[in-house]
């Protein structure tokens, strides 16, 4: 078994806790479905254990401890905050972290039925989160380029999936004038850089809390704003740009062809789902097309 593959167990996490955190290690532990880079292990009522599983290296929890704690406060719904470190030990070389608990159903696994609520409410928390970020806030990396940066990936999965009902055409005419735009040129924000249905939970029929803030760094906001495709029901994302109000063609245009990119991304996952691969999730397929549907018809 290779390092990435660790079998992560309800005793393994309590051993853990046990050795660096004895205080916590009698709350009940039951595991979270869903994760891929991260694991997640419910604590209590009122906490989570992240376990490091596929991503090979700290950096992405690292950020998350160095910088939750500092925006938590100022956003307007619920975000993972870390309260203890764990450490990487003879049991389990990689990092671990106990965070609170965001309360809600991934939304890969829920929906939104109250669809101008979760616009106002999305657009509400991104105006929050996209404040000008200090100089020594995380680069952006894969996450946060430019679409002409991205085509290698925008290509792959466009040859990977089975497109069905959809025009290739069609899909490469959003992405070509997302290719086009020029280059963010505001300040950099701050940008959670991985908003999909997976990563945000809901409630009563709205968004309820954002999560897995592994991706965050400063940069160009359209990486967020393509959560406007991949999350709200059909008809939000003009809902969404009024409520937001501070984003500019070019900028909407980038997110348009990201959250295209994105989508092949959700549905690619699902197909390997279906296909019974290693790291597929069924239930993204379904979102996937749902959201390319939007990024074509939804302007």
């Amino acid at each position: 078994m290779i390092e990435s593959e660790i079998e992560i167990s309800e005793d393994l996490v309590r051993e853990l806790l046990r050795e660096q955190h004895p205080d916590l290690a009698e709350l009940p532990i039951r595991e979270v479905e869903g994760g891929w880079g991260n694991q997640m292990w419910r604590l209590g009522d009122e906490l989570a254990v992240r376990m490091q599983r596929m991503d090979n290296l700290p950096d992405l929890q690292f950020k998350e401890r160095r910088w939750l704690p500092v925006l938590a406060p100022r956003l307007p719904l619920p975000i993972p905050t870390p309260v203890r470190n764990g450490a990487p030990s003879e049991r389990f070389p990689k990092v671990w972290t106990v965070m609170t608990w965001v309360e809600g159903t991934p939304l890969d696994h829920g929906s939104i039925t109250r669809g101008d609520h979760a616009a106002d409410t999305l657009a509400a928390f991104l105006k929050a989160l996209h404040t000008e970020a200090p100089a020594d806030a995380p680069d952006a990396s894969d996450y946060g380029a430019h679409p002409r940066k991205c085509t290698d990936g925008f290509e792959h999965f466009l040859r990977a999936v089975d497109l069905g009902r959809f025009a290739e055409d069609d899909i490469r005419a959003v992405w070509d004038d997302a290719v086009a735009t020029p280059d963010w040129a505001g300040p950099r924000v701050w940008v959670h850089g991985d908003l999909h249905p997976a990563n945000v939970v809901v409630a009563d029929g709205t968004l309820a809390g954002i999560v897995d803030f592994g991706a965050i760094f400063a940069g160009d906001p359209a990486w967020d704003l393509v959560a406007a495709w991949l999350l709200l029901p059909a008809g939000g994302v003009p809902r969404f740009f009024d409520s937001y109000a501070q984003a500019d063609e070019a900028t909407v245009r980038r997110a348009r062809g990201l959250a295209a990119m994105k989508s092949l991304f959700l549905m690619l996952m699902g197909q390997n789902g279906d296909r019974g691969l290693p790291g597929g999730k069924p239930n993204w397929g379904p979102a996937g097309r749902s959201a390319l549907d939007r990024v074509l018809t939804d302007r």
